[in-house]
């Protein structure tokens, strides 16, 4: 991606244009018509199945006050107990928090390109697929992955068992 080309993006978006672009991430980031705040709605602008959407939640560690990144399938929903128990106690993060920390709006939190790392956990459900899709810093931006990237892009976050059991 060039600079001019860089530069008309959000800021979010440069900012993980950025970090994709130092670890050699193959894929940059693309800018869909309309917002992709859902999972859901990424997965229709985009054409996949909603399990290859890379949701990132962001919960609030309750000891230390630190962000806890889950990154999850977009079919999934996370099991906070399983979270706790490899993270210690968390609660919900509010919009405020996200964006102080993530530098992202919800609905745009990547998972990479943070203002402050966040603990990371990374969905073992996303190795269901062959590629996946991620928010890339803006509602209405993502970027193509697959999930045995994600450990290179987070800096070695481990993969768990951390959705709900599917019904």
């Amino acid at each position: 991606m060039c600079g001019a080309e860089l530069q008309s993006l959000p800021d979010g978006v440069q900012r993980v244009a950025r970090a994709l672009e130092a670890l050699g991430h193959p894929h940059m980031p693309v800018m869909l018509g309309d917002a992709a705040r859902t999972a859901q709605q990424a997965a229709d602008g985009l054409g996949v199945a909603l399990g290859q959407i890379a949701k990132s939640i962001i919960f609030r560690r309750k000891s230390d006050d630190s962000a806890v990144l889950v990154i999850t399938s977009g079919d999934r929903r996370v099991d906070e107990k399983k979270v706790d128990a490899l993270v210690g106690k968390t609660g919900r993060a509010d919009a405020d928090f996200v964006r102080a920390r993530t530098g992202f709006a919800i609905g745009g939190v990547s998972p990479l390109g943070h203002l402050q790392p966040p603990v990371t956990l990374i969905d073992r459900d996303l190795f269901r697929f062959e590629e996946i899709w991620a928010a890339a810093g803006h509602p209405n931006g993502v970027f193509r992955l697959r999930p045995q990237d994600l450990p290179g892009l987070t800096s070695g976050a481990p993969v768990a068992d951390v959705a709900q059991v599917p019904a």
